[in-house]
């Protein structure tokens, strides 16, 4: 056995590649002339510290699980979905289409449907990616990525020229009925003596990305669906040997990959802006590909990766109004993060493992009896 144990890979690999991402951060921060350690007490105390920054940071969150659960369902089935951020807007487009256009008596109702509506929207735009990729061989990253500018010209068409109110000028629709306005967490956890999570965009959509993690973990590895796709991930020969349809799990992969980040729609569309505008994503089907890696493509690695996000995101946002450091540089930091939980992950993991693999040498020389 030359590997390192799990619990290495899955925990002091990110430990040590975001470590390496804050000390490189740090000498950033250091070289325009500002402090690290000040500009990190900013970022945990307007992030962490106060109940409006912990709303933000669990918005962002819930944004990143979405899609940091989709990428990795498909990575299971060693599919590479880059396709998150057209599928949020499709699954955005979805939520509005039931909002808008059914009268709905209560939000728990109308929060059902847009769900269901969000999955079907974001796994149809999944779906031809997901077919040209089994049946014809199209590479699924180029596929994706193409769609997504398709989602996002479509999206913009939609918002100019059917679905904008008369008389307004900015491209969006009309508000949502008051009825299906999601609760905050504001609203549910605040009393009349301590109001909690002030202003923030958190809201009960938080706790529907939870259920998502269950539900992958379930789907992955409690159900024969899910083996199917970690076989066809591991190896398509062994897999299509074994009576698995390669063309059948990659066409499932995609379609539940899709629905996963469909679903984003729910907490930016229904559950922030209470209406369907431009660029609600803001990039999170992208930061969801870094969630997804540095998770380990498991439920619980991508909960914890997502809040990192939210963190760096909200912290981020905290550090841009009350320091001299440019909301750019704080994209670099973001960057930083994901160059070393991503690209340089084996930058890490190799002299790690070399480290193991010693350490077990010497432990078997001394167990040997001596001669």
């Amino acid at each position: 056995m030359d590997r390192m144990p799990a619990w290495a890979d899955a925990v002091l690999v990110p430990l040590i590649s975001l470590l390496l991402a804050a000390i490189l951060s740090a000498l950033v921060i250091l070289a325009i002339g500002e402090s690290p350690v000040e500009a990190f007490r900013l970022m945990v105390e307007g992030a962490l510290m106060r109940s409006a920054g912990w709303g933000y940071t669990l918005y962002y969150a819930t944004n990143f699980i979405f899609t940091g659960l989709a990428v990795a369902v498909a990575f299971h089935a060693r599919l590479f979905n880059i396709g998150g951020e057209g599928q949020a807007m499709l699954g955005a487009l979805g939520v509005a289409l039931v909002c808008l256009y059914i009268p709905w008596p209560h939000w728990s109702l109308a929060l059902l449907a847009a769900s269901a509506s969000a999955a079907l929207f974001g796994a149809l735009w999944a779906l031809i990616p997901a077919y040209l990729q089994a049946t014809r061989g199209s590479h699924i990253v180029i596929t994706t990525i193409m769609f997504n500018f398709i989602a996002a010209a479509l999206l913009n068409y939609l918002l100019v020229n059917v679905m904008k109110p008369a008389g307004m000028m900015e491209p969006a629709t009309a508000t949502f009925p008051q009825a299906v306005h999601l609760p905050t967490f504001q609203d549910m956890f605040s009393t009349a003596a301590t109001p909690l999570f002030r202003g923030s965009p958190a809201n009960v959509t938080f706790f529907v990305a939870l259920l998502a993690c269950l539900f992958v973990w379930a789907l992955i590895w409690r159900t024969r669906l899910g083996y199917e796709i970690r076989a066809q991930g591991h190896s398509e020969t062994a897999a299509r040997y074994a009576g698995i349809r390669p063309v059948r799990i990659v066409v499932i992969a995609m379609l539940i990959s899709g629905a996963l980040a469909g679903l984003m729609g729910i907490n930016s569309t229904m559950g922030e802006a209470e209406r369907l505008i431009l660029n609600s994503t803001e990039g999170a089907g992208f930061i969801g590909i870094a969630v997804a890696l540095m998770g380990r493509n498991h439920p619980l690695g991508v909960l914890l990766a997502a809040i990192l996000f939210g963190f760096l995101y909200q912290g981020g946002a905290e550090l841009a109004l009350w320091t001299n450091i440019p909301r750019e540089l704080i994209v670099v930091i973001q960057a930083l993060v994901i160059l070393f939980t991503g690209a340089l992950d084996n930058m890490v993991r190799m002299p790690l493992e070399r480290a193991f693999l010693a350490a077990r040498r010497r432990r078997t020389r001394r167990a040997e009896p001596a001669e």
